[in-house]
């Protein structure tokens, strides 16, 4: 992931933040997930009232890409207050595709100031078959 592609990433991200539904904890998030061949993929986190059945905004991304015939990606962005992390669920999710996916995580509290990590550094040690 070059430097352009990071800047349209977490701008994607931003954008995507604005359309979460978050009824219950007030807490939107909005990701950004870019193909191998530069598409991008917005997707934002969804709750219900069934806790259980939210849906993180990583993997609405993730499988927003799956279904249009995607499954090579290289970069994310994660925009939300504090800068977070994704979950452990989506960090397996991710897993599935990409091991070593460069994620830019995105502090809207502070500026919109990022900072990069690994998906391989958050998840060591993913679970597969």
């Amino acid at each position: 992931m070059n430097e352009q592609q990071k800047t349209e990433l977490v701008a994607a991200a931003l954008e995507a933040r604005l359309m979460a539904h978050a009824p219950y904890s007030h807490f939107s998030v909005g990701a950004a997930l870019l193909s191998a061949d530069g598409t991008i993929f917005r997707g934002a986190n969804v709750e219900n009232a069934s806790y259980g059945l939210t849906i993180c905004a990583e993997r609405t991304a993730l499988s927003t890409a799956v279904t249009a015939g995607y499954q090579t990606f290289s970069g994310l962005a994660i925009a939300a207050a504090g800068g977070v992390s994704p979950c452990g669920a989506c960090r397996q999710v991710l897993a599935e595709f990409a091991k070593q996916l460069p994620i830019v995580l995105v502090d809207t509290e502070a500026n919109n100031a990022t900072r990069e990590v690994t998906l391989e550094a958050l998840l060591p040690d993913p679970f597969s078959s």
